[in-house]
């Protein structure tokens, strides 16, 4: 199935690219056959890369193939806009190949995490007369990559943070995780469809979200029924709108809706000052009736130092509600517990664990929310994501391109039909194709040929490899913020 996210802007490919890329086709040598190009994370913020995305964009994107109406609009849309256009070129596309494109796309299976620096998608034509293809697709196939896979790295390196300090502080900790980083960030992101690849990209590594177009991206996507939940939550508008003299009675009625015996609920308490509700009212006025409910009851502090607030509320629930004391030595709130979901990233995360861990009190008391800062304070540079040709055949003879700029090494892309090599110790290594150790093993597998998915994940298979993965990550090599 394709979801409908945006037919409007999406619906024709020649018109997905850069406009610089319709003048392209003329620029390449006289007899130029193949081009071959890579995708790689050039470094950045991270020291490894959790990959994730291509089939969404494989399945929503490369397997409608291109009509006589989309080549009419482009010639139409790209003549006003004073470009060169491959009208002879996609027509022949249309006539030879029924509009899909005689591309093959290779890359390393999604849930894979690998060092940065390694190519993670190859692309090249496979009919000579369409050289200038894999060019042409550069700038949403590129988007399609970095974007799902920054996200879930993100993600992961916070959920290797939490998970250290749950396997310290808590006797729970596997039954903790899925759970302890919620995503918030489908209003503060820049579109439907990054709250939808971005929202997914952070279901590989939790299970907590609210973001419910990730919940549809799962299912047309990766054949996933339900990849996330969620439970009952107040915000601020639900309270304030009883008044400030009535905020005992908007909390009230949280329990009396929602509050049953082993469920969970979610309060917002800040409205107006979050350590007087916290004392006095869930501490005294409604202590008797959250303990009665037998429900969670999650306060949301959603203002202040993050930092601060989190440990001050912890103390006032923890002389109010009691805690329990478990075997590794660390306080466990009774009934109630703390979600921070105001402005956490992975340094503030870090300070929140550790005052608490320094306080006595153990992780499982705090869960924690991102918005913008899990799926949309990031871009293309955070992970230094750049998809480079690296080989071109001219009049039959393959040879090696690449670019090496003067005032920055660092852009210097890699040469040749290049792949990527497992040894047996499990280390990785860009290579070319041909020289491919005999005792290695390919990382890169054909996922795209012709217009036909030759591979397709489900979620589950996804989930499986990103926590293989994950658990070789730690604490220690996540970036401050």
């Amino acid at each position: 199935m394709n979801p409908d996210l945006h037919p409007a802007l999406g619906h024709n490919l020649l018109l997905r690219t850069d406009s610089y890329k319709t003048s392209h086709w003329l620029q390449y040598p006289p007899g130029t056959q193949h081009t071959f190009s890579y995708i790689e994370s050039r470094g950045g913020r991270y020291g490894h890369s959790l990959f994730f995305g291509l089939q969404a964009y494989l399945r929503e994107y490369l397997t409608r193939p291109v009509t006589d109406a989309h080549i009419a609009e482009a010639k139409e849309v790209l003549a006003a806009h004073g470009l060169p256009f491959n009208e002879a070129g996609w027509k022949r596309l249309v006539e030879k190949h029924g509009g899909y494109l005689p591309l093959r796309i290779r890359a390393v299976a999604e849930g894979s995490v690998l060092p940065v620096h390694h190519v993670l998608v190859t692309v090249e034509n496979t009919d000579p007369e369409f050289f200038w293809l894999p060019s042409y697709i550069e700038t949403e196939l590129l988007r399609a990559v970095w974007y799902p896979t920054t996200v879930a790295t993100q993600s992961a390196s916070a959920k290797a943070v939490i998970a250290h300090y749950l396997h310290t502080t808590s006797d729970r900790a596997a039954q903790e995780l899925p759970f302890k980083l919620h995503d918030f960030g489908a209003r503060g992101v820049s579109s439907l469809e990054s709250a939808a690849l971005g929202g997914l990209a952070h279901l590989l590594n939790f299970q907590g979200t609210d973001t419910l177009t990730a919940l549809l991206a799962g299912r047309r996507y990766y054949d996933c029924a339900m990849a996330g939940f969620s439970i009952p939550a107040a915000e601020h508008s639900t309270i304030t709108a009883w008044g400030r003299e009535h905020e005992a009675e908007a909390y009230r009625n949280m329990l009396r809706q929602f509050a049953k015996p082993g469920s969970i609920l979610a309060v917002v308490s800040d409205s107006y000052d979050i350590f007087h509700a916290c004392d006095v009212i869930w501490g005294q006025q409604l202590r008797d009736a959250v303990v009665a409910s037998g429900a969670t009851v999650v306060i949301r502090p959603d203002s202040g130092d993050p930092v601060a607030t989190v440990l001050q509320v912890a103390r006032i629930l923890a002389d109010r509600f009691g805690t329990t004391t478990n075997s590794r030595g660390y306080r466990v709130l009774q009934h109630v517990r703390i979600i921070q979901g105001d402005g956490i990233n992975l340094g503030k995360l870090r300070e929140i664990l550790q005052v608490l861990q320094q306080a006595g009190f153990s992780a499982e008391n705090v869960a924690f929310g991102m918005g913008g800062g899990l799926l949309q304070q990031l871009n293309r540079d955070t992970m230094k994501f750049a998809m480079k040709c690296s080989a071109v055949q001219v009049d039959g003879q393959w040879r090696e391109v690449y670019k090496d700029p003067v005032g920055d090494h660092s852009k210097a892309s890699k040469r040749g039909r290049i792949t990527l090599a497992q040894r047996p110790d499990g280390s990785v290594q860009t290579v070319r194709e041909s020289e491919l150790p005999p005792d290695a093993k390919d990382l890169l597998r054909p996922v795209f040929e012709n217009g036909q998915i030759l591979v397709q994940d489900t979620l589950d298979t996804v989930r499986l490899r990103a926590e293989e993965g994950f658990m070789h990550l730690k604490p220690d090599d996540m970036p401050a913020a």
